[in-house]
Formats: C-alpha cells, sequence, structure tokens
C-alpha cells in the first residue's frame, strides 16, 4: 500500500528554516546534504519520534516560489502536527517563540491550536481524543 512519506515546504533559507524546525519545534534533521554547485540541499525534518510524513525544506527559487514562502494553502491551516500531550508540547512551543494564533480550544476530536510557523504557514497543534485521525 503507497503511504505519504514526504512533504515539501518551500522556504527562504536552508539555515533559517532549520534551526526553527530544529531547534524551536524540536524536529530531527534526517538528512542535510549538498544537491549542487548551486548551493540546493537535500533538507529533511521529521517530528522526533514520529511516524507521519517528513518536510523537505526546499529553498525557493525563482518569483513565483518566493511569493508562495508562508502562503502555500493561501491562508488556512495546512500541517497538522499530532501530539500524546497537548499541554507539554503547547508549553515548549510557546516558551521557545512559536506564535498561536488562538487559545487552545477542546473539540470532539480533541485539543487543538493554531499557531503560525517563522513564514506564517498555519499549524494545527493536536493532541486526538480516543483514536487518531487519518
Amino acid at each position: 500500500m503507497p503511504s505519504l512519506f514526504l512533504v515539501t515546504l518551500v522556504v527562504d533559507d536552508y539555515d533559517r528554516a532549520k534551526a526553527f524546525y530544529c531547534d524551536v519545534l524540536g524536529f530531527d534533521c534526517v538528512v542535510d546534504q549538498p544537491l549542487d554547485d548551486a548551493g540546493k540541499r537535500w533538507l529533511v525534518v521529521k517530528p522526533t519520534g514520529g511516524e507521519g510524513a517528513s518536510l523537505l525544506l526546499a529553498r525557493a527559487d525563482g518569483d513565483g516560489e518566493h511569493a508562495a514562502v508562508g502562503n502555500q494553502t493561501a491562508g488556512r491551516v495546512g500541517f497538522f502536527l499530532s501530539t500524546d500531550n497537548f499541554a507539554r508540547d503547547h508549553a515548549a512551543f510557546t516558551a521557545n517563540g512559536v506564535t498561536f494564533i488562538e487559545e487552545p480550544r477542546h473539540e470532539p476530536y480533541g485539543t487543538v491550536a493554531v499557531f503560525s510557523d517563522l513564514y506564517g504557514s498555519l499549524w494545527d497543534l493536536i493532541e486526538h481524543r480516543g483514536e487518531t485521525a487519518s
């Protein structure tokens, strides 16, 4: 059966993006290898211990890609980060300077709050109630 294992996120700078996802959100850097002499890299990060897809952090190249940085999902929540302890991760992210754009709320499916990454892309931090969503 096929499974989704990698999603591209267009960023403005490799090192800045890597610092945010690894140092602020606590992701692991899975791969960081040069691709060519033009400074392109294959940079993959993944939530520590996570079983879902990894992110390929791809540096924007050209006007169209630069315009998409931070708006790849047209202002909608485009990324969903599951946690087994919402309070712990919400507190850690907040302490690391992550901007939550709403207060945590309790929904039938679990506890959730929307935050933005360093580019303004929107993410849900979710602790599912009962079975995880698929």
